[in-house]
């Protein structure tokens, strides 16, 4: 499956991007297809938010790249922001389609599906619009106080986390929730390192940090211990 804007199954897959010709038709008509203007204004906002950075894209080259009118972007989403949100929420949801899918073919055990997920995450880094996560590189380029794309960022995370969570559950993880979030860091952190680096390969470093992760966390807790038992043990 080819990954397309920040590497997810963008849009442009698609729409394409429109020749000088289709734009001029498309500007003379935008009042007339608000569907087909709201596909375009969403291929072209998510490849240059992803590639050029969301601050550094203004609305004129977006409604240029989708060859509408700018009075059609403001009729369909009132406002930039309101693109933004758009953009981000509909890159997520692709995304993590695309990701749980990549996890859950073939079938296999949890572990097996859990271990599917650099070499999945090793694909989308080889993508030619591969540009890095979208939640991210939001959060990174806006004011840190600022809450509104922290939290379609957190929402986006949270599913993520719950699948890995179940697999990790199904597999006999001592504590899902806790390996769930480490193997969560390590894909984040494997994303930008890719991101920098360009480098595809990072994924399988991150591989073979999360596969050390797998059979410790299978090991069970030990049971609690009486206080001063617990004292004598700190010590």
């Amino acid at each position: 499956m080819r990954l397309d804007a920040c590497g997810t199954v963008g849009l442009t897959a698609h729409m394409g991007r429109p020749s000088a010709k289709k734009r001029s038709v498309a500007i003379k008509s935008s009042g007339g297809d608000d569907e087909s203007a709201r596909g375009r204004l969403l291929s072209a906002a998510t490849r240059l938010f992803c590639k050029d950075g969301i601050n550094a894209t203004g609305i004129d080259a977006i409604i240029h790249e989708a060859g509408t009118a700018k009075t059609t972007l403001y009729k369909l989403f009132g406002s930039k922001t309101n693109l933004v949100h758009v953009v981000l929420e509909t890159e997520g949801k692709q995304w993590r389609e695309w990701f749980i899918a990549a996890l859950e073919s073939g079938g296999g055990d949890a572990q097996t599906k859990l271990t599917r997920i650099f070499p999945a995450l090793k694909d989308w880094f080889g993508q030619e619009r591969f540009y890095g996560c979208p939640f991210i590189n939001a959060v990174g380029e806006h004011d840190k106080d600022q809450k509104q794309f922290r939290a379609i960022a957190m929402r986006h995370k949270k599913v993520v986390l719950a699948h890995i969570e179940k697999l990790a559950s199904e597999m006999g993880a001592a504590e899902p929730q806790m390996l769930a979030h480490q193997l969560a860091l390590l894909m984040d952190g494997a994303i930008v390192a890719a991101m920098v680096s360009r480098n595809p390969g990072v994924a399988d470093m991150a591989g073979l940090a999360a596969d050390s992760l797998f059979a410790p966390s299978k090991l069970r807790k030990p049971k609690r211990t009486g206080a001063a038992t617990a004292q004598l043990v700190a010590v």
